[in-house]
């Protein structure tokens, strides 16, 4: 496994890195991200009055599918067979946080599906209010925490 951290073969093309030695280790991403929406949308929310229903549980379902799906999504991503995924949805004053957690028992780490599971669920909640208001913003999604693999554990 010469060149195994990259994605780069030994002529500069690109490829899928092979994982197939790296021992199978317990392995956890956390993230988080915002959905800033203002007073007005979250006092609608609270009420039960948004267009769309129950718009926190379809983003909820709407990560954890996209993390499932991310190999799909994010090019030379591995496809993993992840054994948990959890995103929680807290209504704050003016903007909702969305949280992810992911693991599985593998070869590769699963920040990537952490933080899709967050960017989609942002994205979902995003269309489900925008008959509200447009003017909403997405920010500060990032990695909380990892733990597992070669490179050990990241905490931010």
């Amino acid at each position: 496994m010469a060149n195994s951290i990259t994605h780069l073969d030994e002529h500069g093309k690109i490829r899928m890195v092979d994982v197939s030695e790296k021992q199978e280790t317990a392995r956890t991403a956390m993230a988080k991200g915002f959905l800033v929406t203002g007073h007005e949308i979250i006092k609608k929310i609270k009420a039960g009055e948004t267009p769309k229903g129950n718009i926190i549980e379809v983003a909820r379902i709407a990560g954890i599918q996209a993390a499932k799906k991310t190999s799909e999504l994010i090019p030379l991503c591995h496809p993993l067979q992840i054994s948990y995924i959890q995103v929680n949805i807290e209504i704050m004053e003016d903007r909702l946080q969305i949280d992810s957690e992911v693991r599985l028992t593998g070869r590769t780490g699963v920040e990537m599906e952490a933080l899709t599971a967050v960017s989609v669920a942002a994205l979902t909640l995003y269309d489900m209010l925008k008959a509200l208001s447009i003017d909403m913003r997405i920010e500060d999604i990032e990695l909380l925490k990892k733990t597992g693999g070669k490179s050990g554990d990241y905490r931010r």
